[in-house]
């Protein structure tokens, strides 16, 4: 039996590729999108997340529009990053088989959590913006959730937006204190998600036959050769599709158990995640931590997952 999940995601080019492993594989059920500022502003996000689901035909599932700004501080978008309008690649404009349905995406996390029972697990892939506010609508969510696993945060590792802060936490800081304090999350930060790359040589082997394999192409290789340098890799972090490949098989992180608590306040601080590693606080755990992973199979599961949405792809007819 599939995994039901509900992915809150703000593509994104890594975002793209971890919502093309979770639609193609068998293992989930992905039962809604819904979107969140981040890599761009939501129009553009909620429009990424539309196009993607055409270009692989899953325009039955549902897509949420959510916040359009965090909690209290200022909107920060990278399309320095992933492109103009925040994903890169040659993409359908969205039709009406995708438009967002009625109400806003925390309303529509509550709802597909109540229903499914205690058998959903939702990633949030983006700023936690639309997490927090479905848990003030719902403070019983983390109960109804299977599983709330995020990617954010730099628990041990230095931070990609500041020294010590991640970029989806310190876009929206307060919503990630939030979630991080009182949603029991697993937090899937850049101590693990950093060297979450796709081989060069697989990279490489796209041919370019269709445009989705094209598109895929620039959001594998997203990283120009100064950020690859700064990190000391070889391909692009695809830091999101982590996040899906744990859901799909539940070996590919080691994690642990910790207080953890999220800087809101001040320029240094904003957005760091702060983890009592040797319970010098005495508190109680709050979550859990990605420690290490196991790559290999996590290029196992993403690899196998492209493979089979590019099969279905049709190579386009030349003149």
């Amino acid at each position: 039996m599939s995994r039901p999940v509900l992915i809150d995601t703000d593509p994104g080019c890594d975002d793209a590729v971890a919502l093309l492993a979770a639609l193609e594989h068998a293992s989930l059920e992905v039962v809604g999108l819904t979107t969140v500022h981040g890599n761009a502003p939501v129009d553009d996000t909620t429009r990424n997340a539309r196009a993607i689901l055409e270009a692989v035909d899953r325009t039955d599932v549902p897509v949420a529009r959510g916040a359009d700004r965090p909690l209290l501080v200022d909107l920060e978008t990278s399309e320095e990053i992933h492109g103009e309008g925040g994903l890169r690649g040659d993409l359908p404009d969205p039709g009406p088989a995708t438009e967002p349905v009625d109400g806003h995406a925390a309303r529509h996390i509550v709802e597909r959590a109540r229903a499914h029972d205690g058998d959903l697990a939702l990633a949030a892939i983006g700023p936690l913006t639309n997490v927090a506010l479905a848990h003030a609508m719902e403070p019983e969510l983390p109960e109804l959730l299977d599983e709330l696993v995020v990617m954010g945060g730099a628990a041990f590792a230095s931070g990609n937006v500041t020294p010590l802060a991640e970029a989806n936490f310190h876009t929206d800081p307060h919503a990630a204190r939030r979630v991080v304090r009182d949603c029991e999350p697993t937090a899937v930060g850049l101590d693990v998600t950093t060297r979450a790359a796709v081989p060069p040589e697989r990279v490489d082997g796209l041919t370019g036959d269709t445009a989705l394999e094209r598109s895929l192409h620039e959001w594998l290789t997203y990283y120009d050769a100064d950020r690859l340098e700064r990190y000391g890799i070889e391909s692009a972090a695809i830091h999101d599709a982590l996040v899906l490949a744990e859901l799909i098989d539940d070996g590919v992180l080691e994690t642990a158990s910790y207080p953890m608590e999220v800087g809101a306040d001040g320029d240094l601080a904003r957005g760091a995640l702060v983890v009592d590693e040797n319970g010098v606080t005495g508190a109680s755990a709050t979550g859990e931590v990605a420690l290490e992973a196991d790559y290999e199979r996590y290029r196992e599961v993403v690899s196998e997952s492209l493979e089979r949405v590019l099969e279905r792809t049709e190579p386009e007819m030349s003149d």
